[in-house]
C-alpha cells in the first residue's frame, strides 16, 4: 500500500499499475478539506514510486464523486476575496499536480461524477464510464463557476461551444451523451468497467495509446481562430444574457472567463478561473443558492427519515373530487407508481379529472419525454369511480372537493365509514382548519391536511398539516407518500392559512394598500417581477389564483388574525370580485385575458379594473418602496410562523416559499433574504412603515435576534 487514508488510498497492483481509489467513510465520495490533504499525499506517493507505470482512478462507492462538500462553503466564503483566491488556487493546484504526473492516467467512472467529481475525471488522460454514469458541472446552480479547473479543461476537451452549454445549464449528462461530445473515451456495462479501464491503461503504458498527445491540449491555449472565437463567445453571451438574466451572474462570468483564457496556457487560464470563482463566492446570489441547496437537503432528509419511520406503507390511494386538482393528484400518484381511485359523484367530473391527467401525459408524449406505452400504463393506474365501495381497501384518501367546510366535513365523515380503521384520511384544503375538519371524524389521529399546489404536476410543494390529535405515525406515512409522489413535503402545524397562504396574504394586503394609495398595479407587477424576481407580480398572481379564491381566503385570514389581517376597506380584490372579475378563470381580473391571431395567450391591463379604482389619486412609488411595502409583511409573517412553531426550521420556511410560491431562488427564500439584508437593516426599514399597521411591525423576537447577532438558520426561535 503506497498510501492509506480515511477517504483515499493508493495501491501498487500488478504490471506497475497504481490504483488511486476514492472510498470515503461516509455514504458518498466528496471533496472536503481533509480529502484534499490526502489527495496531495497520494500524488506524492505515486511520484515517489519507482515501480509505477500508470494510474487507475476508481471509486469504492456506487457513485464516483458527487462533488465538493458544500456544507463547508458558507463558512469558507465568509473570508475576504483576497483570502479566498489562494484557497481556491490551492485546491486547483492539487488537480494540476495530478494531471502532471509523468505516467498515463485512466479513470473508471461509475454513477454520479458531478462538480469536483467531473473535474477529477478531466484531470485524467482517459475517461471510461459504465452505463450508470451521470456526469456534469452544476456549479451555476450554486451561483458559482467550476473552481477545480472545469472552465479550463472542459473547453479544451469538448470544444468551447459544448463546454459552455454543459456549464451554463448545470445539467448532468448520461454516459452516451458524454460519449457523443467526446468527454468519454468508452462506455461499457458496469460489470466490465474495471477490466476495460485496466485494458485501456495497459495500452497506454505499452505505447499503443499516445497519452502525452491526449494530455497536451489541456495544457495549451484553445484551438480557435479569431473569427471562430468572436462567433462562439458573442453567440453564447447573447444566449446566456437572455436566459439567465441579470439576477444570475455565474453563467456570464463563466463564458467571459473562458473567452479571456482562450489564448492562454493552463496556468494563465487557471488564474482567471480562480479569480472568477473567488469573486462569485462573495456574492449574495452564491450565498442564497448554496443556502438553498442545503435547505433542500434538510427537507429531503426529513422526508427520508419519515419514510423509514412510517409504520404504514401507501400502496393504493384514493382522491375524492375529480376536478382539475383531483385529476392532477391522481396523475401524480399514478405517474409515480401508486395506483389511485378517483371518486366523484358524477360522470362529468370524472371525465374532467381523466382529461386533466391525460392532457398532462399527452404533452409529455408530444415532447418525447414519455412513450405512449408508459402513458397507457399511468392511465391504467387511475380508476374512476362513482361508488364509495371502490375505496374500501385503500391505504390513504385525499379529499379534494370544493373549499367549503360543511361540504368537506360531510365528505370526510362519509368516506371514513367506507374505509378500514387504519386508512389515513387527508384533506387537500388550502385554508380550512384541520382541527375544525377533524371534528367530523371518529379517528382524528388518522387525519391530517395534505395541501397540494396547482398545477399539481409542476408545483413541488406539499404542505402536510398536523392537527392537535394527528399521530406521528400518520404524519410520517403522509410525508412518505408525498415524497413517493415526487413532491417535497413540509410538515406545518394547523393555523389559519397554514404556512404558505398565511404568509402570502400579508403580501397581498401590502399590495392592496399600495393600490389604494394610488399605485398602478402594472407598475407594481413590473417591479416585483423584473427587480425583485418573482415569476408573477401580485396583481397577475391574484388573477391566476382566482379573485374569488383570494377574496374567500382574505376572509379566512381576517377571521383568524383580526388585528393583523383584518379586511381592508375598499379592498381592490373585493371590488374586482363584486364586479364578477374573477381573474384568469373567466378571462377578466386586474388584466383582460384572450388570444391573439395566432392563438397565443394575451394579457392586457384592464381598463375596467382601473375604472374600479378611479377615485384614487395616482401616485408613483420608487422601486425600493414598492419592494419594502410588499416584502416586509411577508417576511414578518414568516418570522412569526417560525416563532410560533407553525414551521419547524428556517430551511423549511425558505423551501416552502421557493417550492410553493416561486420565491426568487437567487434570493434563497424569505429568511435568507432577511439575513442578506441584515436584521438591523430590515428592522430599520420596517420601523419606517410601522404606522401602516401590525403587518409592518417586527416581532420582539426579531429585535432580540438582531441584538444578539444570531442567525435563524442556527437558532431555535420558537416562542410558543
Amino acid at each position: 500500500m503506497l498510501f492509506q487514508g480515511k477517504s483515499l488510498s493508493a495501491k501498487l497492483l500488478d504490471d506497475g499499475i497504481v490504483e488511486f481509489k476514492f472510498d470515503a467513510q461516509g455514504s458518498v465520495n466528496k471533496f472536503d478539506q481533509a480529502t484534499f490533504k490526502e489527495y496531495i499525499a497520494v500524488v506524492d506517493a505515486i511520484n515517489n514510486c519507482n515501480e509505477a507505470k500508470g494510474v487507475l482512478v476508481t471509486s469504492g462507492k456506487s457513485s464516483f464523486i458527487v462533488g465538493a462538500d458544500i456544507t463547508e462553503f458558507l463558512e469558507t466564503f465568509k473570508k475576504s476575496e483576497d483570502e479566498l483566491l489562494p484557497w481556491v488556487k490551492q485546491a486547483s493546484d492539487v488537480f494540476d499536480s495530478f494531471e502532471d504526473i509523468n505516467l498515463p492516467t485512466v479513470v473508471a467512472i461509475n454513477g454520479f461524477a458531478l462538480g469536483g467529481g467531473c473535474e477529477m475525471t478531466l484531470a485524467c488522460d482517459y475517461r471510461i464510464a459504465d452505463t450508470t454514469c451521470s456526469i456534469g458541472l452544476p456549479e451555476v446552480n450554486l451561483g458559482l463557476i467550476p473552481g477545480f479547473g472545469g472552465t479550463v479543461r472542459l473547453p479544451r476537451v469538448l470544444g468551447a461551444d459544448n463546454a459552455i452549454e454543459w456549464m451554463s445549464t448545470g445539467r448532468a449528462f448520461k454516459a452516451e451523451q458524454a460519449m457523443a461530445v467526446g468527454l468519454l473515451d468508452a462506455v461499457v456495462a458496469p460489470e466490465h468497467l474495471r477490466e476495460a479501464a485496466i485494458k485501456m491503461l495497459t495500452q497506454a503504458i505499452d505505447g499503443k495509446l499516445d497519452w502525452r498527445a491526449k494530455r497536451q491540449p489541456k495544457l495549451e491555449a484553445l484551438k480557435l481562430s479569431p473569427t471562430e472565437s468572436i462567433m462562439t463567445f458573442n453567440t453564447c453571451k447573447g444566449m446566456i444574457a437572455a436566459k439567465a438574466g441579470k439576477h444570475y451572474p455565474a453563467p456570464m462570468v463563466m463564458v467571459k472567463t473562458i473567452e479571456a483564457a482562450a489564448g492562454l496556457d493552463r496556468a494563465g487560464a487557471m488564474a482567471l478561473e480562480n479569480a472568477g470563482f473567488a469573486k462569485l463566492a462573495k456574492t449574495d446570489v452564491a450565498t442564497a443558492q448554496i443556502g438553498l441547496f442545503m435547505a433542500d437537503q434538510v427537507v429531503k432528509g426529513k422526508a427520508k427519515k419519515a419514510a423509514k419511520q412510517a409504520t404504514k406503507a401507501v400502496n393504493k390511494a384514493a382522491v375524492l373530487g375529480a376536478g382539475i386538482m383531483g385529476g392532477g393528484i391522481a396523475y401524480q400518484s399514478a405517474y409515480k407508481g401508486t395506483p389511485i381511485i378517483m371518486k366523484d359523484i358524477n360522470d362529468q367530473a370524472l371525465d374532467l379529472g381523466l382529461t386533466t391527467a391525460a392532457g398532462i401525459l399527452t404533452k409529455q408524449v408530444e415532447r418525447g419525454r414519455m412513450t405512449a406505452k408508459k402513458m397507457a400504463g399511468v392511465l391504467n393506474n387511475i380508476t374512476p369511480s362513482l361508488s364509495y365501495d371502490s375505496v374500501k381497501d385503500v391505504d390513504i384518501v385525499v379529499e379534494a372537493v370544493v373549499e367549503n367546510p360543511k361540504v368537506k366535513a360531510m365528505v370526510l365523515a362519509e368516506v371514513e365509514n367506507h374505509v378500514s380503521e387504519d386508512t389515513i384520511v387527508t384533506s387537500n384544503t388550502s385554508t380550512i382548519s384541520i382541527d375544525l375538519l377533524a371534528q367530523s371524524l371518529k379517528r382524528k389521529d388518522k387525519f391530517c391536511g395534505m395541501h397540494f399546489f396547482n398545477p399539481v404536476n409542476k408545483m413541488p410543494l406539499v404542505e402536510v398539516i398536523r392537527g392537535k390529535e394527528t399521530s406521528d405515525e400518520t404524519v410520517a406515512a403522509v410525508v412518505a407518500y408525498a415524497a413517493k409522489m415526487g413532491k417535497s413535503p413540509i410538515v406545518v402545524n394547523d393555523c389559519p392559512g397554514f404556512y404558505i397562504n398565511r404568509v402570502l396574504f400579508p403580501y397581498f394586503a401590502g399590495f392592496s394598500q399600495l393600490v389604494l394609495e394610488g399605485a398602478d398595479f402594472t407598475a407594481v407587477d413590473k417591479v416585483m417581477e423584473k427587480q425583485f424576481g418573482w415569476p408573477m407580480g401580485p396583481a397577475y398572481l391574484l388573477d391566476v389564483v382566482g379573485i374569488d379564491t383570494a377574496d374567500h381566503c382574505t376572509g379566512v385570514m381576517s377571521s383568524g388574525f383580526p388585528t393583523r389581517m383584518g379586511k381592508i376597506d375598499n379592498d381592490p380584490v373585493s371590488a374586482l370580485y363584486n364586479s364578477k372579475r374573477l381573474g384568469q378563470k373567466n378571462g377578466k381580473g386586474f388584466y383582460d385575458y384572450g388570444k391573439d391571431k395566432r392563438g397565443r395567450p394575451t394579457k392586457v391591463a384592464a381598463q375596467a379594473a382601473y375604472d374600479l379604482f378611479a377615485g384614487v389619486e395616482k401616485k408613483d412609488f420608487s422601486q425600493d418602496e414598492t419592494i419594502a411595502r410588499l416584502m416586509i409583511p411577508m417576511v414578518n409573517e414568516v418570522v412569526r410562523c417560525l416563532e410560533e412553531g407553525v414551521v419547524d426550521t428556517a430551511a423549511e420556511a425558505d423551501m416552502g416559499l421557493i417550492y410553493g410560491l416561486g420565491f426568487p431562488p437567487f434570493r434563497g427564500g424569505p429568511i435568507r433574504y432577511l439575513e442578506t439584508l441584515g436584521l438591523d437593516n430590515f428592522i430599520a426599514m420596517a420601523d419606517k412603515y410601522a404606522h401602516l399597521g401590525e403587518i409592518y411591525q417586527v416581532t420582539d423576537g426579531m429585535r432580540e435576534m438582531a441584538k444578539s447577532g444570531q442567525s435563524y438558520f442556527t437558532t431555535d426561535v420558537k416562542t410558543a
